[in-house]
């Protein structure tokens, strides 16, 4: 059976179009300790869907509110390899507060522009083709999407390539 959670791959309009990603705390026996990922956790059961979650869980771990948050849809849903349903949304976030991330879940937040995660997918080879997952990471300064996070964006951006 798996276990519902949800994320939320969030837009900023900055100079350039960036997403947010956060790097997880350092936690010893953590299992996602410095892994990257999109903000979000597991369903309560006071969250009335994986929406809810995904917004429930943003402001909890990044003090960001939901009504500033536009919510565009649903990206689908992913499976982890140890039996995590994760249904992925995106939104747009409009910056009125400034990010305020609780340090126990969180290392570092990243804002990665848009056209880099892009540009480093078809480098990649990875447009109109779907790549093994031990192959499917993009690297990033110091750190590196990869796994569950790295299939997202996958998706992500051959939705945003649809018709290129």
């Amino acid at each position: 059976m798996f276990q519902s959670t949800s994320v939320i791959a969030l837009f900023v309009f900055n100079e350039e179009i960036e997403l947010v990603f956060i790097q997880k705390a350092d936690v010893k026996g953590y299992p996602w300790a410095n892994q990257m990922a999109f903000p979000g956790g597991h369903k309560d059961k006071k969250d009335f869907s994986t929406k809810d979650t995904a917004l429930r869980e943003l402001a909890e771990e990044m003090g960001i509110n939901r009504e500033n948050v536009e919510v565009m849809g649903s990206l689908g849903h992913f499976q982890t390899i140890n039996d995590k349903d994760i249904e992925a949304w995106i939104g747009i976030w409009n910056q009125k507060e400034a990010i305020n991330y609780d340090r126990s879940e969180i290392s570092r937040v990243f804002q990665i522009p848009l056209k880099y995660l892009i540009d480093l997918h078809k480098e990649k080879g990875f447009h109109g083709q779907a790549p093994n997952v031990m192959l499917l990471t993009y690297p990033y300064e110091d750190v590196l999407i990869w796994g569950v996070t790295a299939k997202i964006l996958y998706h992500l951006i051959e939705m945003l390539l649809k018709d290129n």
